[in-house]
């Protein structure tokens, strides 16, 4: 079956994360990705841990995609550019702000006029202009400026940032819904457009519901924790064997959990009849739930529940996520040729479904496979070479 973006091809200049998630998003879903690295290459080949042979972050995020090195401070080399966006419908970047401009490739300036059907998508840290403008962004420090820090962790831990790459990650998405909309408009007007995404916007963007509760009451939200403010019991418990989450949303859940727990009564308690009381006397309901939870070890207990209709699940580690029997299921743990092992495609399509098909490959190893595909003549290349436009190897 082919995917829902066969034929759409994608020209991405992209390191990291947000970049080359983007593009990912869309070469799964069956766009024909050519990946520009630089002489140095993408850092993320060689940002810890290692995973065959690349970085993990590289590993993630580069597959079904052509891999071509390209020395784009080259006059010959931003010429192959141009010579790809011929045909190309996308061309997304994350660049330090202003580099192609400085380049002579700037968008309004060089690429919409000479290419007005090509979709460019530029991911930055704060944009272009503004107070911010054209500062470098890194997701733990966007994470802090945004506010996100300031509602994650517990009054011990402090202001603690998020484990994973919360902001990069959602950035790449919003970069991949964005050109989806374009390209939706240009079924349209026959016109492309500039899609300007960034790590600042997508931060201020997951700040839901805690700037609505900002606008509204003026406030400043405190530390989240592992508890819901305003439902309980929803929190981390400690049982047998580990940790278990619970989230009660209304009575009916409330008396399935206490009935579960062989204490129906609970349910009754004028301390703990409704939401808003229970909210209120959160630490003596805790406190009678604790040692009943406690009895319990994890798997029974979060299986028990869910039967009951109660949302529960132990904490897992990362490799117990990936090896339970719903991961496998769902198809999102994916293995190619290699040993190469990834997260599966989470959008999935019933009738033009994405899919993994290729590894991350080496550094520059379909560059000329790229250019005689798009007419170069192997003088050409090697005149290519000779001049330096096109590494052969990265530069340390």
């Amino acid at each position: 079956m082919s995917g829902a973006l066969d034929g759409l091809k994608v020209v991405e200049i992209g390191t990291m994360i947000a970049g080359p998630l983007c593009a990912q998003i869309l070469g799964d879903h069956g766009a024909e990705v050519i990946k520009i690295e630089s002489p140095m290459g993408d850092p993320s080949r060689d940002a810890p841990p290692m995973v065959a042979g690349n970085g993990a972050y590289y590993a993630a995020l580069n597959r079904n995609k052509s891999t071509m090195a390209l020395d784009l401070t080259k006059k010959q080399a931003q010429d192959v550019l141009l010579r790809l966006l011929e045909t190309a419908d996308v061309l997304v970047e994350n660049l330090l702000p202003g580099a192609l401009a400085r380049w002579g490739l700037g968008y309004d300036a060089v690429l919409a006029p000479r290419f007005p059907r090509l979709i460019y998508c530029g991911i930055s840290g704060f944009g272009n202009d503004g107070p911010l403008g054209g500062r470098p962004g890194y997701d733990a420090v966007v994470q802090a400026y945004c506010g996100l820090m300031s509602v994650n962790g517990t009054p011990e831990s402090g202001m603690t940032r998020m484990g994973i790459a919360m902001v990069d990650v959602t950035t790449g998405m919003n970069a991949a819904m964005g050109v989806l909309l374009a390209i939706a408009e240009r079924n349209r007007s026959g016109q492309g457009q500039a899609v300007d995404v960034t790590l600042f916007d997508s931060a201020l963007g997951l700040q839901i519901p805690f700037a609505s509760k900002y606008f509204g009451s003026g406030e400043t939200e405190k530390l989240q924790g592992n508890g819901h403010p305003t439902l309980v019991p929803y929190d981390k418990f400690v049982v047998a064997d580990g940790d278990l989450y619970i989230g009660v949303a209304n009575v009916a859940q409330f008396r399935r959990l206490v009935a579960v727990l062989g204490h129906p009564e609970i349910a009754d308690d004028p301390r703990f009849n409704t939401n808003e009381l229970r909210t209120a006397n959160r630490v003596a309901l805790h406190a009678a739930i604790n040692p009943l939870l406690a009895t319990w070890k994890a798997e029974e207990i979060s299986e028990t529940l869910m039967k009951a209709n109660v949302p529960a699940s132990p904490v897992h580690t990362v490799p117990q996520a990936f090896e339970a029997p719903h991961t496998k299921h769902r198809h999102m743990r994916v293995a190619l040729e290699d040993g190469y092992q990834a997260i599966g495609v989470p959008i999935k399509l019933g009738r033009t479904p994405g899919s993994a098909r290729t590894i991350p490959h080496s550094y520059g190893a379909d560059t000329d496979r790229v250019l005689a595909a798009y007419g170069f003549s192997a003088e050409e290349i090697d005149a290519l070479a000779k001049a330096g436009a096109l590494p052969r190897s990265r530069v340390a």
